[in-house]
């Protein structure tokens, strides 16, 4: 089954509905990778921590601790260690213990025939780990959990993880759970919007155009979020996307968090609101606390007059 949409970035793109993954359920297993930068050991520990009281099996990649410069090991060995869980049928899902630099590099190197053998399951990262969510949606057809990490502030600081993010996380992780809408703090543009939730971190999206997994918007409700960028460079990559026609036939926006980043919301009211589609702002999603983790490829609202994004994942659609 397939949709036609006319992609972002020129031309029609075919977009196959896509596969929820099973939710995960107490003592499966679930598998930590590092496709991004270097992991901080004490982190990955606390974290690991975090996980098993949940009642899950957790284990590492083989090199999750390898480091290469600003790079967690060498491109083949931080591909290989996300296929092999991926491929594995005991891992019901694959968890990025931290974002930063080089995801990108990896999406040429993955043998996207074996992983879509491997059937669906829960891909869960965000940040640098928006060019997995990219590939995933257009290469397996898959719907993917853009939140925190299990060794970054959020959920591994030495007191425990931040509650909110916590509980959030939870609901949207567990077979049964309801993640609570996500509120913002202002509306750009007013009105009401159903669609399906795609984009992430503004960075990487703007790195894709021009490659096979560029932004395609229609019809779809796009998040956006960043951290540490002076409001010239999001000026600057949002401006590349709206040229890049990656934003064309959006049904919605949804601005996240923009952590040190200074104050870039005149400026993205400035770009965005010409769109003319309903665009809310300040929601706690991508980077700080709390940070709330969201679907992406499945269908959200976006509802003006609460400033909120609620989604909808139906157990009884997943992958059993």
């Amino acid at each position: 089954m397939s949709e036609r949409f006319p992609g972002g970035a020129g031309g029609d793109a075919s977009v196959t509905v896509p596969s929820l993954p099973r939710r995960l359920r107490p003592g499966d297993t679930v598998a930590l990778v590092a496709p991004a930068g270097p992991v901080d050991p004490v982190r990955l520990e606390r974290g690991t921590e975090v996980l098993t009281g949940l009642g899950l099996r957790v284990v590492h990649g083989a090199s999750i601790l390898a480091r290469e410069g600003y790079l967690a090991g060498p491109d083949a060995a931080r591909a290989a260690d996300l296929q092999d869980a991926w491929c594995d049928p005991g891992v019901a899902a694959v968890i990025c213990a931290r974002g930063g630099y080089g995801t990108t590099r990896l999406l040429g190197l993955f043998d996207w025939d074996a992983m879509a053998a491997a059937g669906p399951k829960i891909l869960l990262g965000s940040s640098d780990i928006t060019a997995l969510h990219r590939a995933f949606a257009d290469r397996l057809g898959l719907a993917t959990l853009f939140g925190p990490m299990p060794a970054t502030g959020a959920i591994s600081e030495p007191e425990g993880p931040e509650p909110v993010t916590f509980a959030h996380l939870r609901e949207a992780l567990f077979e049964g759970g309801r993640p609570a809408p996500v509120a913002g703090d202002r509306v750009i543009v007013p009105g009401r919007t159903e669609g399906r939730l795609t984009g992430g971190n503004l960075a990487l999206l703007a790195a894709l155009c021009g490659t096979p997994y560029a932004l395609r918007a229609r019809g779809r409700i796009v998040l956006l979020e960043d951290v540490t960028e002076e409001p010239y460079r999001i000026d600057r990559m949002v401006t590349q996307l709206l040229q890049a026609g990656c934003l064309d036939g959006a049904a919605g926006i949804v601005l996240g968090s923009w952590v040190e980043c200074g104050d870039p919301l005149p400026m993205l009211a400035e770009l965005l609101a010409p769109l003319g589609v309903p665009t809310v702002a300040g929601l706690p999603v991508g980077h700080g606390t709390p940070q709330m983790a969201m679907w992406l490829e499945t269908n959200v609202a976006i509802v003006t007059e609460s400033c909120s994004v609620a989604g909808t994942f139906r157990d009884s659609d997943a992958a059993t």
